[in-house]
């Protein structure tokens, strides 16, 4: 069923005329009786009055089939920094009942978490600036420390809060609970990593050990795994030996160039990581994850050239528009945008 003919059958039922309907909506009777007849299209402004005069949602106006509005709601989460109370509740509900409806409840599942990821993050962005803005004013607001630090990931120096103890138990019990042939390596690397994090090598070791006979695990991680677990037994020597004796086996791999600029970076050489960031760039098949431009920026940024990471971000926006296919306005690019603007002011302030 088109629009047209949608429009005027959820008029009929909400027991409408065109008149009253254009009232609610501050048009003319002429606009609906040409939706309804399909010589024009409702303005895309007027979609969520229009759909809450009806009674419905706005998906519902367009007769979308559940898969077609899943997907709505992945590509409007992708595009979009923050929604609308009003559409949050729509697809929040929608989702819930597609949790009783829907056999794959894992896609169910993973959707409704990113929609709320996306309002936290909305969210966190608020929580941010009037935390730095009550810290400017009064450095001793140490409520607001705190809340900057869940807003924006900051280091928390005290153990008991920074310890990853419940996240790594609970990968501990997905590897423990999968049942999958061939095992998936993904838990492994999560609970590797937060082991590593919290200096409990032996256990990671132990983890390393089972994930080295994996059918999917990838060779090239080996050493990277070692060399960090050395790393946070403070042996640096030996990871060093170990990352420079890898680079022999995996030296056009662009994703073992990737993890030693990671490594180097964590080590504070940052010359020696953007060299490899650079190598792993180049080499890396399109469409490119920019992870490795932001690493780069964030390095100039460290180094107090702002010049050079406001010119990375820019080779992101770059990727983001031609490997990616967005567009200006998509969140993925104003985020860029953002923070390209945050560097040129402190450029300027210099």
């Amino acid at each position: 069923m088109d629009i047209g003919n949608k429009i005027k059958q959820l008029r009929y039922k909400a027991g409408l005329t065109q008149e009253q309907l254009a009232a609610k909506l501050g048009i003319s009777a002429q606009s609906v009786s040409k939706w309804e007849t399909a010589v024009t299209m409702p303005d895309i402004t007027l979609l969520p009055l229009l759909a809450s005069e009806l009674g419905v949602t706005i998906d519902d106006l367009f007769d979308l089939t559940t898969d077609q509005r899943l997907k709505r709601i992945e590509k409007r989460i992708d595009l979009e920094e923050e929604f609308p109370s009003d559409v949050f509740k729509e697809y929040e509900l929608f989702l819930k009942n597609q949790l009783e409806e829907n056999e794959d409840k894992t896609k169910i599942l993973s959707l409704l978490a990113h929609l709320y990821h996306h309002r936290i993050e909305a969210d966190a962005r608020r929580v941010s600036k009037l935390a730095r803005e009550a810290i400017m004013r009064n450095p001793e607001q140490k409520k607001c420390q705190w809340l900057l630090q869940k807003a924006e990931g900051a280091h928390i120096w005290d153990w008991n809060v920074a310890n990853h103890t419940e996240v790594i138990d609970f990968y501990k019990k997905v590897i423990e609970n999968d049942a999958q042939e061939p095992k998936t390596p993904m838990p492994y690397y999560e609970v590797m990593d937060n082991l590593i994090a919290d200096h409990r090598t032996k256990e990671a070791e132990k983890y390393l050990e089972i994930y080295k006979t994996l059918p999917a695990h990838k060779p090239f991680l080996i050493p990277v795994y070692k060399a960090s677990i050395a790393l946070a037994e403070y042996d640096v020597a030996k990871a060093d030996g170990i990352m420079e004796s890898a680079m022999k086996d995996f030296s056009d791999n662009s994703g073992f160039l990737f993890e030693t600029a990671q490594y180097y970076a964590r080590k504070c050489e940052y010359e020696k990581a953007i060299g490899y960031y650079e190598r792993s760039w180049a080499t890396d098949e399109k469409p490119r994850f920019t992870d490795t431009l932001h690493a780069i920026a964030i390095i100039y940024e460290i180094l107090g050239n702002y010049a050079q990471a406001v010119k990375t971000y820019d080779r992101m926006i770059n990727c983001i528009k031609e490997e990616w296919g967005y567009n200006d306005g998509d969140a993925a690019v104003v985020e860029v945008e953002r923070t390209k603007r945050r560097l040129q002011d402190m450029q300027a302030s210099k």
